[in-house]
């Protein structure tokens, strides 16, 4: 088996198309035909079955894709640790990371980075931390820097870069307002705009009122912090945010233990790490909490 082939049947099985796979390879859709049909000769087996436009996996494609992958990530494994082996800081590094820490938090690493190691290039996606743990998990990323799972993650290694308090906020409050702390039962019965419920910081806010025994029904949900500022600002609810984004809101009493969030990096053990992986990560480091 070619390993062009293989990357080939792995971008059309993900597709189901070669059109599609034909402008992701940046090849033409006879070069992808011509790919599949090889590789279909190799195995001496169909390996999609053609309906219109689109393309399914036959069961023999299905069985070869898992393998793929794992053929793919051990190559990708193998080629860092020959890099490896000359200590020098090249390629190109995939990383992951939030879209609230590269906003807030990521602009100083990475110049810092470019400047010490200017042969390293990056890829970047901008993802929930959520997807950002499945891609470090696939092999997407190699590292993704993100709010860590509250619950922690026994396939990565997580490492606390940041510990980020979380406030409540509000524009106004007046109706529950008393003279000492808010108590949690009467905030829940205001309109509130919180941090999507499948998200890390979401289900560390919905937690703090469970273990108070109470439900929260959020007026709205976002997985943005910066678009719950704004709904915030002009007054469709009260929220939690973290400290450094409560600036321009009011922060509000409230009769319960503090929250905070953890952010930092993930990696996969199972997967080797690049010199630039790690020549970021000493960047990174350097840049948090002393």
């Amino acid at each position: 088996m070619n390993i062009s082939d293989l990357r080939t049947f792995l971008a059309v099985a993900e597709a189901a198309s070669f059109s599609l796979a034909a402008q992701e390879l940046h090849i033409t859709q006879p070069a992808v035909s011509k790919r599949i049909q090889a590789l279909e000769a190799d195995l001496d087996v169909q390996l999609f079955d053609r309906v219109g436009k689109r393309v399914y996996l036959t069961q023999a494609g299905s069985t070869l894709a898992p393998q793929a992958h794992k053929i793919m990530a051990l190559m990708a494994d193998t080629e860092k640790q020959i890099q490896n082996l000359a200590e020098n800081v090249t390629g190109t590094l995939h990383l992951a990371t939030s879209h609230h820490i590269g906003l807030h938090r990521l602009a100083p690493v990475l110049r810092t980075f470019t400047e010490s190691h200017p042969d390293v290039s990056f890829n970047i996606a901008f993802e929930d931390s959520e997807v950002a743990y499945d891609m470090v998990r696939q092999g997407d990323a190699e590292l993704a820097v993100v709010t860590l799972n509250p619950a922690g993650d026994e396939q990565l290694k997580e490492i606390t870069v940041w510990h980020d308090p979380l406030v409540f906020v509000s524009t106004d409050l007046t109706s529950v307002l008393t003279s000492g702390p808010l108590s949690l039962a009467a905030l829940a019965q205001q309109p509130c705009v919180l941090p999507g419920s499948n998200t890390y910081t979401g289900r560390i806010v919905v937690q703090r009122f469970a273990d108070a025994g109470i439900s929260l029904a959020p007026t709205m949900s976002t997985n943005y912090l910066e678009t719950i500022g704004m709904l915030v600002q002009v007054g469709l609810g009260w929220s939690v945010l973290p400290r450094s984004m409560a600036e321009e809101l009011n922060v509000l009493d409230v009769a319960c233990p503090s929250m905070s969030r953890r952010l930092g990096y993930i990696t996969n053990p199972a997967r080797s790490t690049s010199n630039a992986a790690r020549a970021f990560i000493d960047v990174l480091t350097s840049f948090g909490e002393t």
